[in-house]
C-alpha cells in the first residue's frame, strides 16, 4: 500500500510518501510545500493546492493520513491552518484517495508506544523505523512521515481502528 502522510499548514505542508507491504516500509519521497509569508493568503492556498496536486499525481497514493487539527489558543492561526488543510483534503478527494485522520496523541502512541512522547522521540523513532540516515527537515516533514507510519500500523492492525476515515 502506498501512503502519503501530511502535516498541514499554510507556511509549510510536510509530506512523506511510503510504501508499506508485509510490515516493511520503503520510503518513496518526503519534503515540504512552502509558501512565502509576503504572498497574499489566497495565493498561498492556490500554491499549496497546485503543489499538492503535483505530488498526488506523481506518487499516486492509495491512502492519505493527515493530522487532525487541535488548537487551544491562537484562533487566527487555527482558521488559516484549517483552510490549508481543507485544500489538501479537496485535492485528495478529487483523486479518489482514501483519507484518514489522526490526532497527535494517536501518532505518538503508534510510533513510540507512549502518547505523551516528546517531538524529538517521535522523530528519532520514525527515522529508525524508516531506516533513514537522519531526521528529515523541516520538522513538518518528519511529522508527516510519522503520520504515514501511524496509518500503516493502524491500518494493518485488525485489532484497532484508531484512524477515522473522512
Amino acid at each position: 500500500m502506498r501512503i502519503i502522510g501530511i502535516d498541514p499548514g499554510y507556511a509549510i505542508v510536510g509530506f512523506g510518501v511510503v510504501d508499506y507491504e508485509r510490515r516493511v516500509f520503503d520510503v518513496v519521497d518526503y519534503g515540504a510545500v512552502t509558501t512565502d509569508a509576503d504572498t497574499d493568503f489566497n495565493t498561498r492556498l492556490l500554491e499549496i493546492y497546485d503543489d499538492i496536486c503535483v505530488i498526488f499525481d506523481r506518487y499516486r497514493p492509495e491512502a492519505m493520513a493527515i493530522e487532525r487539527l487541535y488548537f487551544t489558543s491562537n484562533q487566527k492561526t487555527a482558521i488559516a491552518v484549517a483552510e490549508a488543510r481543507g485544500i489538501v483534503l479537496l485535492a485528495a478527494r478529487q483523486r479518489g484517495i482514501e483519507i484518514y485522520e489522526y490526532t497527535p496523541l494517536q501518532v505518538k502512541s503508534s510510533v513510540t508506544g507512549y502518547g505523551k512522547a516528546v517531538k524529538k522521540q517521535v522523530q528519532e523513532l520514525t527515522k529508525n523505523i524508516l531506516k533513514l540516515p537522519e531526521i528529515p527537515k523541516p520538522d513538518d516533514t518528519a511529522d508527516a512521515l510519522a503520520i504515514a507510519v501511524c496509518h500503516a500500523h493502524s491500518y494493518n492492525s485488525r485489532l484497532t481502528d484508531i484512524g477515522r476515515q473522512v
